[in-house]
């Protein structure tokens, strides 16, 4: 990632050293209020008196820690809500160079509804991998981590990209992992980490006359080393290398041509192998890997129930260039797009209503700042992008957040706070909006955030509005900066309001998940420092909090039981729904398969609805854009805006 010069940040402690004086003095003034402000104000004994509330529970929710056995704690940095109810928690090495090196790859299974947890053997390291519901309700994990990044100081033999040519057009090359490439003029000696496949030269030939113009060489990209440590063995060139062990015609086709060979930072690498994780079975079913190795990839389901992969750093540490791939569930087989279209790493792009794809803009860290930002609306069939103007903040925009709104049918997005390029101390609070049925498209601001938000997480929730939390103003949390405040935000008023604040501080590699029952779950987090003076490490956050929103708080819920397991697009379900005159609506809500606050899966689809002697009977729409192939939670609400707890739907 590129780096911002750093700028002066506030004194925090000073500032919030005023804040306590004042609220001192006006406590009394604030006592007959149920709002957040309260609480954050006097001793903790009357704080956490005041939270326990019952009449605060029901305006504002409450938060508690999720009670996880000491052996099932781990760097979490992936979830998905899986369609038997539980969730996984993917650490993969859990950003832990230690784990990596002990191969030491960790998943748990937690169940909300009997707080059971179990290890779940994980066979790579899918650490910043990416992730999609599947439609037969398996999911799919694809990348991950094959080296950790080193950064410079830390490097002690010069490295760096070998591109392989070969000029042979009748056979391809493999070149084992620890062959050796030696530089024609400067005579140092690099060796590969890994195999490679080098194509074999194409011959190029006149479109009119057929006649014979060219041979383009077979390429291909291998990550090489120094064969000892020392600056000395630094190149500051491009140069040609003779690969050791080739003869005769092989060695006059075949050879590397490598720039600068150094001891800069390495960043870090990833992986080609994929995933499903069965959730009946529980257990990671390998399939075919992907064609490119992708670390911080996004995958995103298409209409068809196809998966497109793209972005991500490849085996040698590089932004994938395009190369973008398609998965297909029935063969468990990638396919290249056949176009490249080039994002920055963990891209937010969302399927539409029409097949076409939504890039918000939002990303989380890798990649050029001039490449592949905009955001707009992609055409897989023709690789047209039409862009998007409008976007305030446009260049903090890693590290935001991006949630299609509901109902889904409205076509309606909204982008998150976000940060400057890499490690930038710039933040943005703003809300863009866009909707995308208008005639012309165009983002427009909404409601503002208190202060500069990079990492928020931003959960849907089954009474149509929407949960965001945590985040921090600066880099991972840097100078203390983390945002301690949630709030919920209503779609119709374009408003946001406070709620409960969080326990826990959370920014880089964290998420939140809506569970079946309306709670939402929060993990994860992983400070740079552990001090608002930036001059401890910090430790990865293993506590996991829960929030229970005002509706769980009030005395009567609609419940919803029996009815069909599966529904077709266009296709109606009847459900049993006591008291049925107070229903309202009911939606089918996809759910989460989130890391570094993206979250490419949730919707919430709006269902026609018709009353029954003894319930409801709700019609799933017809199209297979707007309802992907897949699991499933059917939510009702009554007349006061509670949700029921939600029953599993297919649609197949």
């Amino acid at each position: 990632m590129s780096a911002q010069p750093p700028r002066p940040r506030p004194n925090h402690r000073r500032n919030r050293a005023r804040r306590i004086l004042i609220g001192t003095a006006v406590v009394a003034v604030v006592a007959g209020f149920n709002g957040p402000a309260l609480y954050r104000y006097g001793s903790e004994k009357y704080h956490d008196y005041t939270i326990n509330k019952p009449e605060y529970k029901a305006a504002n929710g409450h938060w508690d820690f999720l009670d996880v056995p000491a052996e099932f704690r781990i760097n979490a940095i992936h979830a998905a809500l899986l369609h038997t109810g539980k969730v996984l928690l993917i650490a993969g090495s859990g950003n832990n160079q230690k784990n990596f090196d002990a191969q030491k790859f960790e998943s748990v299974l937690w169940d909300p509804k009997t707080n059971a947890f179990k290890k779940i053997p994980t066979p790579k390291d899918m650490f910043c991998a990416g992730h999609t519901q599947l439609p037969d309700g398996k999911l799919l994990v694809a990348g991950g981590t094959k080296r950790y990044e080193k950064l410079q100081g830390d490097v002690t033999k010069a490295g760096g990209l070998m591109i392989v040519h070969n000029e042979n057009p009748d056979k391809p090359m493999t070149l084992p992992a620890g062959t050796r490439f030696t530089g024609k003029a400067n005579g140092k000696t690099f060796v590969s980490k890994d195999p490679v496949v080098v194509e074999r030269a194409e011959k190029v030939h006149d479109k009119a006359t057929g006649a014979f113009l060219r041979t383009e060489p077979g390429l291909g990209r291998i990550y090489v080393e120094a064969e000892e440590s020392g600056k000395e063995f630094e190149t500051g060139t491009e140069d040609n290398y003779k690969v050791a062990g080739l003869k005769g015609a092989d060695a006059r086709n075949v050879y590397g041509m490598a720039q600068k060979l150094a001891l800069d930072k390495k960043d870090f690498q990833g992986i080609r192998d994929a995933f499903e994780f069965d959730p009946v079975a529980e257990k990671y079913i390998k399939v075919d890997p992907m064609n490119e190795a992708r670390w911080y990839p996004t995958l995103t389901t298409l209409k068809d129930g196809k998966v497109l992969s793209l972005s991500g750093l490849d085996e040698i540490g590089q932004i994938v260039p395009g190369k973008d791939e398609i998965y297909d569930p029935k063969t468990k087989k990638w396919e290249y797009t056949g176009f490249e279209r080039r994002f920055p790493t963990y891209p937010a792009i969302f399927l539409l209503d029409d097949g076409k794809l939504f890039y918000s803009g939002s990303n989380a860290g890798y990649g050029p700042a001039d490449v592949g930002r905009d955001p707009g609306v992609w055409d897989l069939e023709t690789n047209t992008f039409d862009k998007i103007p409008g976007l305030s903040d446009a260049d903090r925009m890693e590290t935001s957040a991006t949630v299609m709104l509901p109902p889904a049918q409205d076509q309606k997005f909204m982008v998150i706070g976000g940060g400057g390029v890499g490690e930038s101390t710039d933040s943005s609070e703003k809300s863009r909006l866009v909707d995308l049925n208008a005639p012309k498209p165009r983002f427009k601001d909404g409601a503002t955030l208190d202060k500069g938000t990079r990492y928020p997480s931003a959960s849907l929730l089954p009474d149509d509005s929407l949960l965001v939390t945590g985040g921090s103003e600066d880099y991972r949390g840097r100078s203390g900066s983390n945002v301690l405040e949630a709030r919920t935000y209503d779609p119709k008023t374009g408003a946001y309001t406070r709620v409960a604040d969080p326990q826990v501080g959370r920014n880089y590699h964290s998420g939140s998940v809506l569970l079946p029952d309306g709670r939402v779950m929060i993990f994860g987090s992983d400070s740079l420092y552990s001090d608002a003076a930036n001059t401890r490490p910090g430790v990865f956050e293993q506590r996991i909090e829960i929030y229970t929103p005002p509706y769980r708080y009030r005395d009567d819920r609609p419940q919803v039981t029996g009815g069909p397991k599966t529904i077709k697009r266009g296709g109606s379900g009847t459900f049993t729904v006591p008291g049925a005159a107070k229903v309202k609506t009911a939606k089918l809500m996809r759910p989460s398969a989130v890391t570094h606050v993206t979250d490419v899966d949730q919707r919430s689809i709006a269902l026609d609805m018709e009353k029954t002697a003894d319930g409801i009977k709700v019609t799933v729409p017809k199209n297979r854009a707007l309802v992907p192939s897949g699991w499933y939670m059917l939510f009702v609400t009554d007349d006061k805006g509670t949700p029921s707890e939600a029953v599993w739907v297919e649609v197949p």
